[in-house]
């Protein structure tokens, strides 16, 4: 088993460790945690920390087989978590308080998936996307619905897994920048295919390739529409304040949506890569109006 990276410092407080991971690389998740109950903020701050360290794993890694064991790393640790043994990392010891609430296969989903992502970056079709998005993110939310003692309603879990989707969507149009700086594509190969795109005029023009945005408007709708599927499940009604915290993760994914619009679906637009200052603001009227 190779030791994972965080293993260098952390464990005197696992907590705090988490919560710092998470501020400095998932900014989104960090104000959303104000939203949740103090009583399962240290577990919230867990579970982020683990889907934040699992996402990072190809960027910190220069080879696939080193990022091939890191992987296998944490579905070692994620059985010994639940065997009562969690090995000294920060993370890993974070998580065991999670044990009586959150299935293990959830957390496993989430290792199997990035394993697969691994293997086969890209994506031949829309549908291998949603999959994806569905075993990612989506599964992220439903741990957080079980930390809250709510993976029992099927209405939850079924907004949850549209948010989640939605959410993918938007992290992957948020970072076609910087994908594209290291000559990498994630669209659908579908998508771009269907839109004329051509992989190099990305990785050198950049928005102004031909057909990029259109494939960026095509992906930016369909998560508009799993926003707004799961908006319609609540029939207008406000938000029940018991599910709130995990639907309000849909908050910066509307935030992002209506800026991308507003810059003609041009994802490379450099304004659209600096954070969105008024998101605590729209986070807190998000949840004093039981929306989204």
């Amino acid at each position: 088993m190779i030791a994972n990276r965080s293993n260098t410092g952390g464990n005197d407080d696992p907590a705090l460790f988490c919560q710092d991971l998470v501020r400095k690389h998932d900014y989104e998740g960090y104000l959303n945690s104000f939203t949740f109950p103090s009583r399962v903020r240290n577990e919230y701050f867990a579970l982020k920390a683990f889907n934040t360290e699992l996402a990072m794993i190809p960027e910190v890694t220069s080879q696939s087989t080193i990022a091939q064991m890191r992987l296998q790393f944490w579905r070692d640790s994620v059985k010994a978590i639940y065997e009562g043994n969690p090995p000294q990392q920060p993370i890993a010891l974070s998580l065991r308080s999670l044990t009586p609430v959150v299935p293990a296969y959830h957390l496993l989903r989430i290792i199997d998936a990035r394993v697969s992502e691994l293997k086969r970056p890209g994506f031949v079709s829309v549908d291998d996307l949603t999959s994806h998005a569905e075993s990612t993110s989506s599964t992220l939310l439903y741990t957080l619905l079980s930390l809250l003692s709510l993976s029992s309603s099927s209405l939850y879990s079924h907004a949850a897994s549209h948010i989640g989707i939605a959410n993918s969507l938007a992290i992957l149009l948020r970072a076609l920048p910087f994908q594209a700086s290291k000559r990498r594509l994630f669209l659908p190969a579908e998508l771009t295919a269907k839109r004329g795109v051509n992989h190099e005029e990305v990785f050198r023009q950049g928005g102004n390739a031909k057909g990029i945005s259109d494939a960026v408007y095509e992906l930016a709708c369909m998560a508009n529409e799993h926003i707004n599927t799961a908006r319609g499940m609540f029939q207008g009604q406000r938000l029940p304040l018991e599910a709130l915290p995990v639907l309000l993760t849909a908050v910066p994914t509307i935030s992002y949506l209506k800026r991308l619009e507003s810059y003609d679906f041009h994802a490379f637009e450099p304004k659209l890569q600096v954070r969105d200052w008024k998101l605590p603001y729209k986070l807190w009227m998000a949840r004093m109006r039981q929306t989204i």
